[in-house]
């Protein structure tokens, strides 16, 4: 076999493998290996190459900036379980519920809200679903637009900081986390205005699918009202902008107070403080939050583990190049190069989730997108966006799994009067994954949308830099002027 024809066939193998179902970290491992051990065998590469694996492997487990995850994933799972959604839930649909909509415009808020606290789409979907699924279809929701509703705006988890995907994309991309925060709130409110835009227009459509609510579902009033709302959402605000400046990750600031992983921790403390002051702290609460956190954080090392593994081979196979190579030639430059790389991620998030693309896909193309002159913060802002959909995918996006799980078990329980049917769930997504797209081309043809919250780089013209010193005579003289040795003559009466 020829060395051009080996790089292809291990992508072609990836592709296949990954289609068979078995857990995604130790299939890369073994074909990465597999196809070390062919090449060796091929004489592509010395057999001491892969010599450099457990030095990989030593990297990934001494990387600092990865001890964030546990640590947002922490903190997120305490502020999910202490009842903040259930609290923001319940004040955010009576404070909308007067208007057309007003369901719909309170899951999309707190969506938002909650996915800079929580950070998983998985708590924040079944949360939301097991709160207003039954409020929604109780007061003649259509059912379509509520599953759409629910799902979507728990995907939105994955591009609000703190995001758990940003921290892995800045990463992957050698590039700042704080930088990354910064460029994703703008794409972040734009989703959500279009989220909210959509709501509208059907409200003014098609009223009677979402309706409001009647008075006498509508207990609270006045300032018992909004008194709930603020109890819900400023002590959140304050941990979440406590975080998130002390990393620099708030566009109008400069400059790190704390690393990503310092942050988190104290992300973490605050949680714990916050479940305190709300009295619902337990050891049964901690129990749940720690394990779901240590199962998050073993499933992201052992894929990134296997995802090493595949890269090393693939790039001493010349793999790099040949993906460089295909990418860099493709007709339009940047445009043509991002236009294919969001179609092909599109296609591949049916089948893979976030952390598989990130960790395999990401660093494949990431040199390409540099050697083109894509500012890397931006492209990993976009790719964020688009991987959104591999939540919302009809038939596997994971959302759509978890919004069928809680649903039986809501209509189990009698909570739900009918069973939610896999085409509602299926047609009620469509549209919210038309929206991402949606957003996956303003981010492309409006890069400003990411880069305004960027720091503008400093540009120093260096032939107007002026060079003062202090004579030894007290008289302050330009370098420009004076024979540039004197900047290293000594008085005389240093020898004595």
């Amino acid at each position: 076999m020829s060395a051009e024809l080996f790089p292809p066939l291990m992508f072609a193998g990836l592709i296949g493998i990954l289609l068979l179902g078995f857990p995604v970290a130790f299939s890369l491992a073994a074909l990465g290996v597999a196809c070390g051990l062919v090449a060796i065998a091929l004489d592509l590469f010395p057999a001491g190459f892969l010599s450099a694996l457990p030095l990989n492997v030593f990297g990934i487990l001494s990387n600092e900036l990865l001890l964030a995850i546990p640590f947002f994933t922490l903190m997120g799972c305490i502020l999910e379980r202490c009842g903040l959604a259930e609290d923001m839930l319940d004040s955010m649909g009576q404070l909308f519920g007067p208007i057309r909509g007003g369901l719909g415009y309170s899951v999309i808020i707190v969506g938002f809200i909650l996915g800079a606290i929580t950070g998983t789409v998985a708590g924040q979907v079944i949360a939301m679903a097991m709160i207003s699924l039954p409020v929604m279809m109780r007061y003649g929701y259509n059912m379509r637009y509520a599953t759409g509703v629910l799902a979507a705006s728990g995907t939105i988890t994955q591009l609000v900081p703190p995001s758990l995907a940003l921290i892995v994309l800045a990463d992957q991309l050698g590039r700042s986390v704080g930088d990354m925060y910064k460029g994703a709130w703008g794409p972040a409110i734009i989703q959500v205005l279009l989220f909210a835009l959509y709501t509208f227009v059907l409200s003014r459509v098609r009223p009677q699918d979402v309706p409001s609510l009647p008075k006498e579902a509508r207990t609270l009033h006045g300032w018992a009202l909004w008194a709930k709302c603020l109890r819900g959402i400023i002590p959140s605000a304050l941990l979440i902008f406590a975080v998130l400046g002390s990393m620099g990750g708030l566009p109008g600031i400069d400059t790190a107070v704390a690393t990503p992983t310092e942050a988190g921790a104290m992300g973490a403390l605050g949680a714990i403080a916050l479940a305190a002051m709300q009295r619902r702290l337990s050891w049964a609460l901690l129990k749940s939050a720690t394990t779901a956190t240590m199962r998050m954080t073993a499933m992201v090392v052992f894929i990134l583990i296997g995802a090493r593994a595949f890269s090393l081979v693939f790039q001493g196979i010349g793999g790099g190049l040949w993906i460089e190579h295909l990418m860099s030639s493709l007709p339009g430059g940047q445009i043509g190069f991002l236009i294919v790389v969001n179609i092909f991620i599109f296609i591949l998030a049916f089948f893979l989730d976030f952390f598989e693309i990130a960790f395999i896909v990401l660093p494949l193309l990431a040199p390409v997108a540099h050697k083109l002159g894509i500012d890397l913060v931006w492209f990993g802002v976009l790719i964020a966006v688009n991987m959104q959909t591999s939540f919302m995918h009809p038939p596997f996006g994971f959302s759509l799994f978890y919004l069928r799980g809680i649903s039986d078990t809501l209509f189990k329980e009698g909570k739900i009067e009918r069973r939610v049917q896999s085409k509602d769930l299926y047609l009620g997504a469509i549209p919210w994954v038309v929206m991402q797209l949606i957003l996956v081309a303003i981010v492309i043809f409006v890069p400003q949308t990411v880069t305004a919250f960027l720091d503008k780089e400093v540009v120093v013209d260096t032939d107007k830099v002026e060079i003062n010193f202090q004579s030894s005579g007290g008289r302050e003289e330009n370098a420009s002027d004076n024979d540039p040795s004197r900047l290293f003559r000594t008085d005389p009466k240093d020898d004595k």
